[in-house]
Formats: C-alpha cells, sequence, structure tokens
C-alpha cells in the first residue's frame, strides 16, 4: 500500500483543523475565553470530521456494492430515516418534556441521536425484508427511492407542525440543513464508537466489495454468499449514515463526489478507498465548516447548503470529465 496519498490526506487534515479552530466567532487573544472557544470549536471539528468520514466512507460501499458511481448512501432510504427519527425526536421532546433537562435520566443531547438511530433502523428493517438471496439490485434501489420518498414527505409534515413554536421549527429547520453548531460533547462519545465501528466493518468487507465489482453471479461463483455480504455490508452503512445525521443533520453530495476523486488517486481497491475516504471525507466537512464561519454574514449559513453549492458544480465536472474520457475511449 503506497503511502504517499494517505499521507497528503493526513497534512492536508492536520492545516484544516488548525484553520477550524483559529477561525470563528470571538477572539482567542483573551485568556478569559481561550479555553472555552477551543472547547467549541474543537467540538465542531469532531462533529464535521465523524460527519463526513461516515458519508464519505458510505458512499465508497455503496457505489462498490452496487457497482453504480452515482450511488449515494442516500439511496437505502436511511439517511432519510435518520432524518425523520431526528426531527421526530425533537417534536416529542418539545411535546413531552418542555422544559426538561433530561428524560429518564437520559440527557436531551441524547436523544435526538438515539431517534436517529432509531429511523435508521426502521428504513433498514425494510430494506433487508426485502434483500434476499434473490433480489436484484434494482429492486433495493427502487425500495431506498421509495422509502426516501415517504420519509421525505414526512418529515415536511413534522417540519410544518414544528412551526407553531418558534423555538422547535428553528431547531428542526437548522436540523434539517445540516449544521454540527450545537453538537454537544456527548453527542460525539454516542457518534464515535459507531463510526468507528462502520468503517472497520466495511473495510474488513472490502475485499469482498472488490469480488463484488465483477457481477453478482461471478462472485456467486467464486464463492462469495452474496445474499449475506449485500446484508450485513447494508447493516454497517446505515450505522454510518445514521450517526453522520445525528451529529451533523442533512449533508449532501459528501458520499457522491469523494470517492470519484479518490479513485483516480489511490484506484479502485476498497480496502485502500475505505480509509482515503474517512481522511477526505472528514477534511471536506471541516473545511467547509470553516467556510461557514468566515463567511462574512449576519448569521451562520446551514452546513448543508455549502456541502451542496460546492458538491453540485464539483460532481458536474467530475461527470463531464467521465464522459469526455468515454467518448475518446
Amino acid at each position: 500500500m503506497k503511502a504517499a496519498p494517505y499521507l497528503l490526506l493526513a497534512v492536508l487534515l492536520a492545516a484544516v483543523v488548525a484553520a477550524a479552530l483559529l477561525v470563528g466567532h470571538g477572539s482567542l487573544r483573551d485568556p478569559a475565553l481561550e479555553r472555552t472557544l477551543l472547547e467549541l470549536r474543537a467540538t465542531r471539528v469532531g462533529a464535521a470530521f465523524l460527519a463526513g468520514a461516515a458519508l464519505a466512507v458510505g458512499g465508497v460501499v455503496m457505489q462498490g456494492l452496487f457497482r453504480n458511481p452515482l450511488v449515494s448512501p442516500s439511496i437505502l432510504g436511511t439517511t432519510a430515516g435518520a432524518m425523520l427519527g431526528g426531527q421526530l425526536s425533537l417534536l416529542a421532546l418539545a411535546t413531552l418534556a418542555p422544559g426538561a433537562v433530561s428524560v429518564a435520566g437520559v440527557g436531551l443531547e441524547m436523544v435526538m441521536p438515539a431517534g436517529c438511530l432509531l429511523g435508521a433502523g426502521l428504513a433498514l428493517a425494510i430494506v433487508l425484508a426485502f434483500s434476499r438471496e434473490r433480489t436484484g439490485s434494482l429492486m433495493l434501489i427502487l425500495t431506498g427511492f421509495i422509502l426516501t420518498s415517504l420519509f421525505l414527505g414526512l418529515a415536511s409534515f413534522v417540519t410544518s407542525m414544528a412551526q407553531d413554536s418558534w423555538d422547535l421549527g428553528r431547531a428542526v429547520v437548522n436540523f434539517t440543513l445540516g449544521g454540527v453548531a450545537g453538537v454537544s460533547r456527548g453527542q460525539l462519545v454516542v457518534a464515535a464508537p459507531l463510526v468507528g465501528a462502520g468503517i472497520v466493518a466495511v473495510w474488513l468487507w472490502g475485499g469482498t466489495l472488490d469480488v463484488l465489482l465483477s457481477g453478482e453471479e461471478e462472485a456467486s461463483t467464486l464463492g462469495v454468499d452474496v445474499g449475506e455480504a449485500r446484508r450485513w455490508i447494508i447493516v454497517w452503512v446505515a450505522t454510518l449514515t445514521a450517526a453522520a445525521v445525528s451529529v451533523g443533520g442533512n449533508i449532501a453530495f459528501v458520499g457522491l463526489i469523494v470517492p470519484h476523486v479518490l479513485r483516480t488517486i489511490v484506484g479502485v481497491q476498497h480496502r485502500r478507498l475505505i480509509p482515503a475516504a474517512a481522511l477526505l471525507g472528514g477534511t471536506f466537512v471541516v473545511a467547509c465548516d470553516v467556510l461557514v464561519r468566515a463567511l462574512p454574514t449576519r448569521s451562520e449559513l446551514p452546513l448543508g447548503v455549502i456541502t451542496d453549492l460546492i458538491g453540485a458544480p464539483v460532481f458536474l465536472v467530475l461527470l463531464a470529465r467521465a464522459h469526455k474520457e468515454l467518448a475518446h475511449g
């Protein structure tokens, strides 16, 4: 394994993290505020990195599993399910426990991650019900598309209901648009093991994913249990997306563009792509969060808006380049 690309990504990450700790509202020259500001910024860095790493790795794995470079982690419907679960948890807290600091001894900052996990779990259960040995990839994609449409419609309904309260409406909209400004250390404690376990798990499935690139029938003849592999990979990708949503809300395009960028650098082997995707995906989202804080606006733009504005043009450029190579190939 050539170390140069990973070393370059690590240096880039270190530079972006340093910028993230220095940029933001408030001055580090004030001794009374320095420690507090650094803690808040470090928490944002951790949340942005976890979300970016999880989404980028999920994108690599989904594109390999379905052999489709246009697939992202959201294709399964688990991202929309996690979003709906997070919104419902906010709505339930405002309705059932207004003014409370904990529910059954659990801090309020932990309730939303639990809601995201439950929502993603519901979507996952439905997807797995269709993920059988003879179920084709097209059926899974269609199932994910239907679930995404259903959950997004329900999420829009929840958002409309939340507008009756200004504070609740603002919280739901901010969560929907994506951002890491309000993430607590408790949320990081929940998300970090999920992201770490998910990345390690899909890395261990890397060899199987390489075989699946040749097609499901070919993989079966080579001894791969396609149904089992697909189910477990889907489970771990759902875990990654739920953890990403719980700390970052709706952050798009990370899982779509990062794999495209990296394949030209580190190749197509998944055990090389996955760690590189974790580094670059995390770096990209941290850099976007730095941009959010650096822009001279009266209030912070949502992080999800920034990733959309950057990700969409980059993806169009990558598509145009790929089309040009195919045309001349």
